[in-house]
């Protein structure tokens, strides 16, 4: 195919950031709000198009553009597998939702805070779409900065402090994944990801790649014990920020365990498998607790996110079809939960300015329409059968028991917990007697909060009970890709002996 649809996928929302960054804003700034909508859903509609003319029956990379870059060194090198095109179409959806969101949220500054929303989203596609190891980590790290502003400049009381946290641990993880990158470069003389899955890595040095590469997204995703950054991020972010963070940058830690970890590491994925299920399990039990104490709605979610991305990683590193397939789905499914649920809070949040649960109870009164969206994303966070949190997190059991029974058992009790602090959640806020008499006059959703909150609840309750069209686009590039990881330990083991 000759038009670069890859490059204008990434390149769109940053062509679209100049553009309002010289258009003078009115009071009322909705020339600026209608032109960052404009660009934010024709790139979902090219997504979506990509999406249609996929080869969903190939595993190879599609779309594929590669030009000299940095003296012939390094190749700007781009393209997508079944792998990383839903997590392309993901951003593209949640991307507008945000814009959308900022009608009441951003009270200021609103045309800088459309920027670094829109450079954002080219950074996260960037991240999914890389095919170079140099490129990948450009725009894995670049995402960094306009989430630091985000978070510093339009967040609550302590959002500085949150800021520089979230930049540090970030950053001081992916120092060494730089370093590992220039090792491989050395040992390969490329970074070309297809190439070195053709050559392979030697099994000398993988181990210490692999702790290196760990590094950098364990932090991102988060894993414990390096979590701590994740709830005052949330916290102190806006709402729009929240869903961006939860949506999209911890996927794309996620994408890089099954892609470079797995991928490139596979001996050493393989020895280091306990302490993946060791600190993911920790995760799911450990930070579930923590949830069920939190009086702030925002820190709940924050942390049921870490327990939900714990489910993620215990699922890769199975090594399995359903661990890897139940990965990439739940990875889909909490994008889309954790961005309704942000958005909810932030509904409830403008109407009374507080996030304290006790400062809630009985809006089924007052808020039916909200009510029954809520309940939709609550089941889908505690994974009921019939939403997309059921399959992934399924799938990852199912995965789970065909390596360790005792693992599997023990992450099973998170599905537990999950059910007992999110309905603890709903039925604290939402049923229960309308005692407060600030929260008679909160009107009930209006129309665009309607629209975006339903834009969400579709696919949720759609793919959870159809899921084929997205394990139809992912199938044939997790075979492959499992295909090459089993290949990789069987010579090694034949060397070894």
């Amino acid at each position: 195919m000759e038009f670069p649809i890859i490059s204008s996928l990434i390149l769109l929302p940053f062509v679209g950031s100049l553009f309002i960054f010289f258009v003078k804003s009115n009071k009322s700034n909705n020339s600026i709000k209608y032109v960052s909508l404009f660009i934010t859903l024709a790139n979902f509609i090219l997504s979506i198009y990509l999406w249609i003319i996929f080869d969903k029956s190939s595993s190879n990379f599609q779309f594929v553009e590669n030009r000299e870059w940095l003296m012939g060194l390094i190749n700007y090198k781009v393209g997508i597998d079944g792998i990383s095109i839903l997590f392309v179409i993901l951003t593209t959806l949640v991307t507008p939702l945000c814009v959308l969101s900022v009608n009441s949220t951003i009270k200021y500054k609103l045309k800088e805070f459309l920027i670094a929303i829109l450079l954002m989203e080219t950074l996260m596609i960037g991240v999914f779409c890389s095919m170079d190891l140099v490129v990948f980590y450009l725009f894995f790290e670049g995402g960094l900065i306009p989430m630091f502003l985000i978070i510093g400049i339009w967040g609550g009381e302590r959002r500085v402090y949150s800021a520089f946290k979230f930049f540090l641990y970030t950053l001081l993880g992916s120092v060494l994944m730089l370093v590992a990158i220039l090792t491989i470069y050395w040992i390969a003389g490329t970074t070309d990801i297809e190439k070195l899955y053709e050559m392979g890595i030697s099994s000398e040095y993988q181990k210490i790649l692999w702790l290196a590469f760990f590094s950098s997204f364990a932090v991102k995703t988060p894993m414990w014990p390096v979590h701590t950054w994740l709830p005052d991020a949330h916290v102190e972010a806006p709402t729009a920020g929240s869903v961006l963070l939860a949506a999209i940058l911890l996927k794309m830690a996620g994408y890089g365990f099954i892609r470079f970890s797995v991928g490139l590491f596979p001996v050493a994925s393989e020895y280091f498998v306990p302490l993946v299920y060791t600190l993911s399990i920790i995760a799911i039990i450990y930070t579930s607790l923590v949830a069920l104490m939190q009086e702030d709605m925002k820190k709940l979610i924050a942390y049921s996110s870490v327990a939900h991305m714990g489910f993620v990683t215990l699922g890769i590193f199975t090594m399995t079809e359903q661990g890897i397939e139940g990965s990439i789905f739940q990875m889909i499914s909490h994008g889309l939960v954790s961005a309704a649920l942000f958005l909810s809070v932030g509904v409830i949040y403008e109407r009374n300015h507080s996030r304290i649960i006790k400062d809630y109870g009985g809006l089924v009164s007052v808020m039916p329409n909200y009510a029954v969206v809520l309940m939709i994303f609550t089941l889908g966070a505690v994974g009921l059968p019939g939403t997309t949190g059921f399959v992934g997190e399924f799938l990852i059991l199912m995965g789970t028991f065909k390596k360790s029974f005792l693992a599997a058992f023990l992450a099973s009790i998170g599905v537990i917990l999950s059910a007992a602090y999110m309905l603890w959640l709903y039925r604290r806020v939402i049923f229960g007697k309308l005692e407060k008499s600030n929260l008679i006059t909160m009107g009930d959703l209006n129309k665009s909060e309607m629209l975006i909150l339903w834009i969400l609840a579709i696919p949720i309750l759609v793919f959870g009970f159809y899921p084929e069209p997205l394990f139809n686009t992912i199938t044939q590039s997790v075979t492959n890709f499992l295909d090459m990881y089993n290949s990789n330990i069987e010579i090694y083991l034949a060397n070894k002996e």
